[in-house]
């Protein structure tokens, strides 16, 4: 096994002088509350084309969203990356993933839309499922609203916006929705078996825990019969054929890591083009804490060129700040 990159064992020294409890110890407020210190920490976001809010119709009422323009687009109308923020779906918002999203907009030379859906435990499942499948369906039909190309899609989310960026992707195919170009998982949440190998291996100390991740469960689908749904687990979806090509990325670190890997593997065996990179020696979360790593930053450039290339965009990624 890889070791610990020398700067994930840093940033985790400090996390633990810190002394702060764990997630599973506090309450959603307390949570969301420690989320919003986090990303204030994370730096200056990179400088991009244009940062617009706006509302769309969603099934719970309206649905914000975050649609930011690279600093220099390729192209006018540009492809369209619907982004799910990470968060357990109960922490989380437009706020603490857009310096990611910036950096990837630039870099790719994407519009990057991300998505405010609604959290838990106030609105369990399916509620975050749904509004990621609401928000792709109106890119579908209105991304020229956003300077955007309503024929170049593609859906991207770390941890569990992972996980709905993979619903997203059934829920299309199953509905026959919008072709999507790419799907891109990062450290996604795919299934509800707590007992892999990454789950015994990286219980404690390797930023998110076993307990923690037991409690996000709890809060967004409290009621353990409905796990098993392939639109909770998609690890549990008996065909993944037909599904938009993926790009999965894991932490060697992170107890979601082996589900990560079964599912890219599940995904070519069902003949769904997966590419599949382990990041060795990072931890969980390690794509939003890109300005920390430095294999952060080269997540982010994988992404981007496999953006490039699955949207017809020419030459490699650009940088987070969208340079050559």
């Amino acid at each position: 096994m890889t070791p610990l990159d020398p700067q994930v064992r840093e940033f985790l020294g400090k996390l633990a002088a810190s002394g702060l409890p764990t997630v599973d110890q506090m309450t959603p407020s307390q949570a969301r509350t420690q989320m919003g210190v986090s990303t204030r920490f994370l730096g200056r976001l990179p400088r991009v084309g244009r940062v617009e809010d706006r509302t769309i119709p969603g099934p719970g009422g309206g649905l914000p969203i975050r649609v930011i323009t690279p600093v220099n687009l390729d192209e006018r109308p540009a492809p369209v990356v619907v982004y799910y923020h990470g968060g357990g779906w109960v922490v989380g918002d437009l706020a603490s993933h857009e310096g990611v999203c910036r950096a990837m907009a630039n870099a790719s030379g994407a519009i990057v839309a991300s998505v405010g859906y609604r959290l838990a435990p106030e609105h369990p499942y399916p509620a975050a499922a749904d509004d990621a499948y609401a928000a792709l369906s109106w890119f579908a039909k209105h991304a020229g609203e956003v300077g955007g190309d309503p024929t170049r899609l593609a859906v991207c989310g770390d941890s569990a916006g992972g996980n709905l960026a993979a619903v997203a992707a059934l829920t299309a195919r199953d509905r026959g929705g919008a072709a999507l170009a790419l799907q891109i998982l990062a450290y996604p949440i795919l299934d509800c078996d707590f007992e892999t190998e990454s789950y015994r291996l990286f219980a404690e100390g390797c930023m998110l825990t076993r307990a923690e991740m037991l409690w996000y469960w709890d809060q967004y689908v409290p009621d353990p019969g409905l796990r098993y749904e392939p639109y909770a687990s998609p690890m549990r979806a008996t065909d993944l054929s037909g599904l938009a090509p993926a790009l999965v990325l894991t932490a060697g670190h992170d107890v979601l890591r082996d589900e990560g890997e079964r599912y890219a593997e599940r995904l070519s065996a069902s003949g769904t083009p997966a590419k599949l990179t382990r990041y060795g020696g990072m931890i969980h979360g390690f794509l939003r804490r890109y300005p920390f790593f430095d294999r952060g930053r080269e997540a982010v450039d994988e992404i981007a060129g496999a953006l490039r290339q699955a949207f017809g965009l020419k030459g490699p990624s650009r940088g987070v700040d969208g340079g050559g």
